[in-house]
């Protein structure tokens, strides 16, 4: 009777934390050989993680939840799970040079005028701001086309890299900037994901933002899906 109670008692035991992060440190480990940005691979699934998990479900158009449930873990691990950062422009994008922006991904493309991708990353934007179709780049409302350190209408943030696209107000820039320290308003790795929202624009990391900028030094068209 001892023996089974002792039985019971170990059965009964929860599983030691280290056992219980394991599969977690695993998942962390697999999103960054992904380049899908897990941050440190410390077991713990928070706002960072998540973000990861973000990115690789809408690379695999899967339902974006922020979840490593067992779906999402089976297909992070399987052999073909795909990076997050190299994407395939979509298709019915168009053709030349352009510019392309997926919604339903947090994702844009500059492409070159043979198709090839030249720069790509992760957004942060308002879907429902910004119509989807056919748009292009340049001056709106009598408001410049180009502003490289754009303020917002409150004068505290930077809106670095600004290049305008649709009327009126709405452009591409970098993530905003505070006035008063520099620092963003949010970080990168909200990039890529639902986790925030702009006023409309779409917000780039500062790299991005400068391949973009560089990229409409003339008229370029934009193509939002």
């Amino acid at each position: 009777m001892l023996s089974m109670l002792m039985a019971f008692a170990l059965v009964s035991l929860p599983a030691p934390a280290d056992a219980a992060e394991a599969w977690v440190v695993k998942a962390q480990r697999r999103l960054n050989s992904l380049h899908c940005n897990a941050g440190p691979a410390d077991g713990t699934i928070g706002p960072r993680t998540r973000s990861a998990v973000l990115r690789f479900q809408s690379r695999h158009r899967m339902a974006q939840t922020g979840k490593l449930s067992a779906p999402v873990r089976a297909r992070l691990h399987r052999a073909d799970a795909r990076r997050c950062d190299l994407r395939p422009v979509p298709q019915g994008s168009g053709l030349g040079r352009r510019i392309v922006l997926s919604q339903a991904q947090n994702w844009v493309w500059l492409v070159g005028p043979r198709g090839g991708v030249i720069a790509q990353g992760g957004i942060v934007d308002l879907p429902s701001a910004l119509p989807k179709g056919g748009h292009v780049t340049g001056s709106y409302c009598g408001r410049a086309a180009r502003v490289k350190h754009n303020m917002d209408l409150s004068g505290r943030l930077w809106l670095d890299n600004f290049v305008r696209f649709a009327p009126c107000g709405i452009g591409f820039h970098r993530i905003p900037r505070y006035r008063s320290t520099g620092r963003q308003i949010h970080p990168d790795w909200h990039l890529g994901t639902n986790m925030a929202q702009s006023h409309g624009c779409i917000r780039l990391s500062q790299p991005l933002s400068l391949r973009l900028w560089h990229f409409t030094a003339r008229r370029t068209p934009v193509r939002v899906l």
